[in-house]
């Protein structure tokens, strides 16, 4: 049997500043879309592309992948709770069995897709005034590039966690596992940060720190394939004629993220949704099929119209 590192994950909240927290999770947001913007201005340059539409672009893409996301969550996960808690679908609180703010908890990157490219048609035909595959071709670069970081604030947030494991790459996802309240209320320690790092350091709370089962960290699986998956397109869109063939980073964003997602969902927890109704796959996996089926489709046009306006 393969034994696991042991490693027990138990990270704070974010950076204190005292006066401030800046949370990991909204970190990782901000810097993809950091990286985004600077990707696209890379971009705008080399295709003699007015640098003033880049502002809109940023401003559409960040909507549309929060919003996109969010209706994502609600429609394809858990509708049956959404649908008596119309309110908590755009605010970032809980008002039963007690009001308290949680953040927007539940984000689905394929909304997040759906989203992206219904506003990159409007964009195209309002502010570019240029083909949407052509937009669409380019965007996947930084789109990749900031999925790895979104899946990274995911591993912050010890949320979509693997299934129980005794391989070399299973960690301890202490939040997870107990909550601040049940952590608090284990270890008779009010604070809860402290609470979190006596049970994993303390032995007197070993009882507790077994109770934490091993865990897929599915996050850096698929953050680290993301890095791939991002490498591609860019070498492709930089090094080779791919940018001149109409819809063919497009597809192989399509295809090569989604595998990767459907790959990853084997080893992942149950994110809940429709997979119960379906069976054979995951909610997430039914999902992602769809987007490499149309994805092999622009593969092959693309191919077959190598030099088709774009």
């Amino acid at each position: 049997m393969t034994h696991s590192l042991n490693i027990i994950w138990n990270p704070s909240e974010g950076i204190d500043l005292g006066f401030f927290m800046i949370r990991y999770y909204s970190l990782m947001f901000v810097i993809a879309f950091g990286l985004g913007w600077y990707l696209m201005k890379k971009i705008f340059e080399r295709e003699n592309e007015s640098i003033d539409k880049l502002d809109s672009l940023f401003v559409w893409t960040v909507l549309a992948t929060l919003i996109g996301a969010r209706l994502g969550h609600v429609l394809f996960y858990d509708w049956e709770y959404f649908r008596n808690h119309l309110l908590e679908i755009f605010l970032p609180v809980r008002f039963e069995p007690k009001f308290e703010f949680t953040g927007f908890q539940g984000l689905a990157s394929h909304g997040a897709a759906i989203a992206i490219i219904i506003a990159m048609y409007y964009y195209s035909k309002k502010v570019l005034k240029r083909p949407l595959l052509w937009i669409l071709d380019r965007v996947v670069i930084p789109v990749a590039s900031g999925a790895i970081f979104v899946r990274l604030g995911n591993f912050f947030n010890s949320e979509i966690i693997g299934k129980e494991t005794d391989s070399a790459f299973g960690i301890r996802f202490l939040h997870d596992q107990f909550s601040k309240s049940e952590a608090v209320n284990a270890t008779q320690i009010a604070d809860p940060k402290a609470a979190y790092t006596a049970i994993a350091t303390d032995p007197k709370f070993a009882d507790l720190l077994a109770q934490v089962p091993v865990k897929h960290p599915t996050q850096l699986y698929e953050g680290i394939a993301y890095i791939f998956v991002f490498a591609i397109l860019y070498f492709l869109y930089w090094k080779t004629n791919a940018r001149l063939k109409s819809g063919l980073l497009f597809g192989l964003f399509l295809v090569l993220l989604f595998v990767v997602r459907f790959i990853v969902e084997f080893v992942k927890e149950s994110q809940g949704g429709f997979e119960n109704e379906l069976g054979v796959f995951s909610t997430g996996q039914w999902l992602s099929i769809p987007f490499i089926i149309i994805g092999l489709f622009f593969i092959i046009r693309a191919q077959r119209n190598p030099l088709a306006a774009s």
